[in-house]
């Protein structure tokens, strides 16, 4: 048999047609001698009616139908009689009585319930991931597959249009430092030598511009050996992009252009065609994070000055110490109980923060606290105009480090907001964070790191500052796309003078010797006569999960990992041959108590 059409494709305009269709049965149900079954794929259902009056054999066969088993079957479109009809179905309006019936295949009982219509899976995620071409047969699945493909087809024809170029770089790399851990895989030819999974295709595509390709863009696959939560896999998917001849405002406008253009589209919405700039230290003082969630107001706010003058001594120490106090108020929160205050002190305990500061506006706009004694009535009343609070607001403060405070305060701002339901999951805000620091001092490792990558530029205002060392108050030509509190995007202007380049080496510590292993080939591409250049790189599957309100990117990967960086279905990372190790001369040392008894 040939498939006329799809199963979710006829209708009721379709009635007398004998039409062939093919796919899997979804549901079967008997009723008084007469069988119906809902014939699934990837378009739609289609119900299907054995009947004997209408042929006595093919129902004999159709008793045989399991869920799942996957038929032809041909017959004529009938329109369904009124009252039968199925307004959640395309195709609701007709049916299908069979005159043609084959078996192709038959199915087991699957493990997974495919066709509970509750977008809510039932059953754990590794079982769903050991079945995942089960779990991929759900309708509701499928459609984030397909949603993702119509993105990705919309992201090509955006850059073919303005004029970029699609090049591929390698997946088999050198290794090099900063950043997240390398996977790494030993050459069998070359002995005792090993090629790294690309992190992003950085280097290659800076290269690229130095070759004079002016507009790179690509769909890169990358790798990470990183720890795993909702948004990241080890192999993800990077949108990464690439321009020469540009600066930073040149870069964001075919950003801006590019969600118009593409996630409007796609997503059938109406985004500002500007996006909103703000600049790191304000995100970080107002929302206390470099991706701040613009759904809700709620911004915090710095009380420093006022703390600093009252008795309360963890304000008047911690201002001393040159630490900062942040506040924020909670609209309508001033019923919250005290288990609710304490469940938030230990939340914001989380982020370093060694207290959680609480005062209640009351009636007439007075100030209730159990630490009132501390402060006059018009530093009460300042602390509570600082913050914008009003009558039925509870203010929260916490003081600290500014780092501590900042992030803290940002993390509280969220959970208020979950408590509160601030956040509109119809809402898309976007916002451009900019000039972030370029660099920042790692405790852990005793020194300057960059904060984005060491290849970024300094702000042409702050080159000569990081040139004289100064480090801490230097800014970089660096930004990224916040969508609702998620960097679905990042970038740079990139360092194209040479001696730049080699200087930002070695204020992060690395020696001549070790620039010239790691980045020497990169470093002499420079001597060659590099242009301006700069781009950006959006996470694929994250810009789709954060455009569908949804925080885990793994159902729009067709073969995701589990947290553990594992596969249930094929098993893998898994064992290999000693052969195998032999030929590429590896020797596997197992960890202390990982050793097979």
């Amino acid at each position: 048999m040939k498939r006329t059409h799809n199963c979710g494709q006829l209708r009721k305009e379709d009635v007398g047609q004998i039409v062939t269709l093919a796919g899997w049965v979804d549901r079967r149900r008997d009723h008084g001698g007469v069988i119906f079954v809902d014939l699934r794929d990837k378009y739609g259902k289609t119900q299907i009616v054995f009947n004997p009056d209408y042929n006595a054999d093919v129902l004999k066969t159709a008793e045989q139908l399991r869920n799942e088993y996957v038929i032809y079957v041909t017959g004529k479109v009938y329109a369904r009689e009124e009252g039968n009809t199925n307004e959640k179905l395309a195709t609701g309006e007709i049916e299908v009585k069979a005159d043609k019936l084959e078996i192709l295949n038959a199915a087991l009982t699957s493990p997974l319930a495919i066709n509970d219509p509750n977008e809510e899976c039932k059953e754990n995620d590794d079982l769903r991931l050991q079945y995942r071409y089960l779990d991929l047969r759900r309708p509701w699945i499928q459609k984030k597959l397909l949603l993702k493909s119509r993105f990705l087809k919309a992201v090509y024809d955006f850059f073919y249009a303005n004029g970029f170029e699609n090049i591929e770089t390698p997946c088999l790399c050198k290794s090099t430092p900063e950043g997240a851990r390398d996977y790494l895989v030993p050459s069998r030819v070359n002995p005792g030598k090993f090629y790294a999974l690309p992190q992003s295709p950085q280097q290659y595509k800076q290269l690229l511009m130095i070759a004079g390709m002016d507009r790179y863009f690509q769909i890169a696959k990358c790798f990470r050996d990183e720890d795993l939560r909702a948004d990241r896999q080890p192999e993800f998917t990077q949108i990464d992009v690439e321009m020469s001849f540009v600066n930073q405002d040149e870069v964001m406008e075919m950003f801006d252009k590019f969600v118009t253009e593409v996630l409007g589209k796609v997503w059938n919405f109406e985004p500002p065609r500007h996006i909103r700039r703000m600049k790191w230290a304000e995100a970080m003082l107002k929302y206390g994070s470099d991706k701040p969630d613009l759904r809700f107001d709620l911004e915090i706010h710095d009380v420093s000055e006022i703390g600093a003058k009252s008795n309360f001594g963890v304000f008047k120490n911690c201002v001393a110490a040159g630490g900062k106090i942040r506040g924020i108020a909670a609209k309508g929160c001033v019923d919250f109980t005290r288990k609710q205050i304490d469940e938030l002190t230990a939340y914001v305990a989380k982020y370093g923060s060694k207290g959680l500061v609480w005062m209640r506006v009351k009636e007439n706009d007075e100030v209730e606290t159990q630490v009132g004694k501390f402060f006059t009535t018009e530093q009460l009343n300042e602390l509570r105009d600082a913050v914008g609070a009003k009558c039925g607001d509870m203010m929260f403060f916490i003081a600290g480090p500014e780092k501590i405070a900042a992030t803290a305060m940002g993390q509280l701002r969220l959970e208020v907001a979950r408590i509160k339901g601030l956040r509109d999951p119809k809402k898309r805000e976007f916002v451009w964070i900019t000039e972030f620091p370029m660099f920042e001092y790692s405790d852990t490792e005793g020194r300057y790191m960059a904060m984005h990558h060491p290849f970024t530029n300094p702000l042409p205002e702050h080159l000569d500052m990081m040139l004289g060392g100064n480090l801490k108050d230097c800014n970089a030509e660096a930004y990224d796309l916040v969508l609702n509190g998620v960097e679905i995007g990042g970038g740079s202007i990139r360092i194209h003078n040479p001696e730049v380049q080699e200087k930002v080496f070695r204020l992060l510590g690395l020696s001549e010797e070790q620039v010239k292993t790691k980045f020497g080939f990169f470093v002499d591409a420079f001597k060659y006569g590099a242009p301006p250049h700069g781009g950006l790189a959006f996470g694929l599957d994250r810009v789709v999960a954060t455009m569908e309100g949804e925080e885990s990117i793994r159902d729009y990967i067709a073969f995701p990992k589990n947290t553990s960086a594992s596969s249930p279905m094929d098993q893998c990372p898994s064992e290999v041959d000693l052969q195998q190790l032999q030929d590429i001369h590896i020797s596997v040392q197992m960890p202390k108590g990982n050793e097979k008894k």
